[in-house]
């Protein structure tokens, strides 16, 4: 059965936070590190410091956007503080 995932990731450059929701981890970060994504392009170096899995895109991509309502730094940064793997 395929996962989904919502990821935070963080520019080791400008220390922004990036959110999204994905079915293929590695390959997601390639596109982020590699300038596909409008978004991150020229942001980065990203790497990943947040994951939670999903058994639907759907459920994903609800978490995702709920994540990035609350439009809140400290939110973000309490989910990766009490993030264990």
């Amino acid at each position: 059965m395929k996962k989904f995932f919502v990821y935070i990731l963080i520019s080791s450059k400008s220390k922004r936070f990036y959110i999204g929701h994905t079915g293929n981890l590695k390959e997601r970060l390639f596109q982020h590190n590699s300038g596909k994504v409008k978004a991150t392009r020229n942001k980065g170096p990203w790497s990943f410091v947040y994951l939670e899995s999903y058994d639907t895109k759907k459920e994903a991509n609800r978490r995702e956007l709920e994540i990035k309502r609350k439009k809140s730094r400290k939110y973000i940064e309490y989910l990766i503080e009490n993030y264990t793997n």
